[in-house]
């Protein structure tokens, strides 16, 4: 178990309402229950968020368990899920399984799935009614990244042999329990739970109460399958103005409804994650709340290969010493050919990402992406060697120097392009995140590369360069 952070994090001034962690702190030393629901009910979504943000892990612990379930869910339905489920881990699993039964059933499920196996195992085990463990533990068994992990399961369907005036009196009866669900559309199944159509309001009101809603349903709705990806669903959002759509297992039945919402939000999240791992935080994610030394630990995990990587890269330099003391003006222009080339690689990188995203190339593909990026990489490495070449000569008055500067950032540009193509084609298919491939491997072969290709060159005609 990591280590508890410090009680209340001593970084921001008290400023009155803009300090609601003092509020929280307060009330949690004095160890009133009833007082801390009644002031965590009283923060916004944000506030409660920034509050937690500032306990420490223990303390955090201690809050949720004396909120009780209902206050507790309400809080948990708020934080950030890596935050959420820390606390759930390490409360008690009895105390665990109450407030999840307080959540929606999609909260609740991505929260099982950031847990480990063992803890979530053991608070569905302490749930007390049965069908909703094993329903839960159904849902967290889907990819989070699928229509099964995305979809909630709190849709309206009626059996097809169901009449307009059943349908009228169900919705008039459950009015309370329907209103927190998205029922412009209801859902009409076959006898084994099969979706068999759609069934519009608009046409529940203007249909004759006796008629059947199999008979004025829409059939063979669109739908999605509980294990299509998110990038098929994103995609398939995309091209339809749909809110949402009903998701089947192989068989046909109806497990839940996929919402656009909850699409575009693992989208976003999706690319955050991106973007996390390309900046070097490694293990999941990281909160500013989470332990100093858990903190430490993700980012030197990243941080120390790179001494590694950025002395082979230096040891370039180094082998041509005498050259660059014979040209200093070379020095100029090393770190311009390296940032170059990082630009150019990691453009290259992103488009290969995307095409991976969006099922446009496959991981074996490399002759196709050594084509397109050679072509582009050759003529846009043309124009940026003429470019800084020129600027190189007439700066020093030297033809063979910008020669010399001109044809290695050429070269290195061509080399770059390659390389960030194929490299997220490659730790794909070694089942590597391909975010990856934006950090320290493809710099660092830009880097070495352009070094070697510039003193190389100079080395050749340095006597043309002195």
């Amino acid at each position: 178990m990591d280590e508890p952070a410090s009680e209340i994090e001593a970084v921001d001034p008290p400023e009155g309402d803009n300090t609601p962690w003092l509020g929280l702190a307060e009330r949690l030393e004095a160890g009133d229950a009833e007082a801390l629901a009644a002031f965590v009910d009283e923060l916004s979504a944000e506030d409660q968020r920034r509050a937690f943000s500032r306990l420490g892990a223990a303390e955090g612990e201690r809050a949720i368990a004396l909120l009780g379930p209902g206050s507790a869910a309400h809080v948990l339905e708020h934080l950030p899920e890596s935050q959420a489920a820390d606390i759930l881990e390490e409360l008690e699993p009895a105390v665990a399984a109450d407030i999840i039964e307080q959540l929606p059933a999609d909260v609740s499920t991505d929260l099982l799935q950031e847990m480990g196996d063992e803890d979530s195992g053991a608070i569905l085990g302490e749930l007390d009614d049965a069908e909703e463990a094993e329903e839960l533990r159904a849902l967290a068994a889907h990819d989070p990244e699928s229509a099964g992990g995305l979809m909630s399961t709190s849709f309206v369907a009626f059996r097809e042999g169901a009449t307009v005036a059943e349908v009228l009196e169900d919705f008039r009866e459950n009015a309370e329990t329907y209103a927190d669900r998205d029922v412009q559309y209801s859902y009409v199944l076959g006898p084994g739970g099969e979706l068999r159509g759609v069934l519009r309001l608009r046409d529940l009101v203007i249909s004759r109460r006796s008629a059947k809603v199999g008979d004025i349903m829409i059939p063979e709705p669109l739908h999605v399958g509980v294990g299509d990806a998110l990038t098929e669903l994103h995609k398939r959002f995309e091209d339809t103005r749909f809110l949402g759509l009903p998701a089947v297992d192989e068989a046909g039945v109806l497990r839940g409804v996929v919402s656009r919402a909850a699409v575009e939000e693992a989208q976003a999240e999706y690319s955050v994650d991106d973007f996390r791992v390309a900046a070097g935080i490694v293990g999941g994610e990281e909160l500013r709340s989470m332990p100093m030394l858990t903190r430490c630990v993700r980012r030197l995990s990243w941080l120390t290969p790179n001494i590694a990587l950025n002395i082979a890269a230096a040891s370039v330099i180094a082998m041509y010493e005498s050259t660059i003391q014979s040209v200093i003006a070379l020095a100029v222009f090393l770190p311009i050919i390296s940032d170059m080339s990082g630009c150019s690689g990691n453009q290259a990188v992103a488009v290969s990402m995307r095409e991976l995203t969006l099922g446009l190339i496959r991981p074996g593909e490399y002759l196709r992406v050594l084509w397109k990026e050679g072509v582009l990489g050759f003529f846009n490495g043309a124009v940026l060697g003429i470019l800084l070449g020129t600027i190189a000569a007439l700066w020093k008055g030297n033809l063979w120097l910008g020669a010399v500067i001109g044809g290695a950032l050429m070269l290195n540009t061509l080399l770059s392009v390659l390389l960030g193509g194929l490299v997220p084609l490659l730790m794909k298919r070694l089942k590597v995140d391909p975010a990856l491939a934006s950090g320290p491997l493809l710099t660092t072969c830009t880097d070495m590369c352009g070094f070697f290709m510039v003193l190389t060159l100079a080395t050749a005609v340095l006597d043309r360069l002195v």
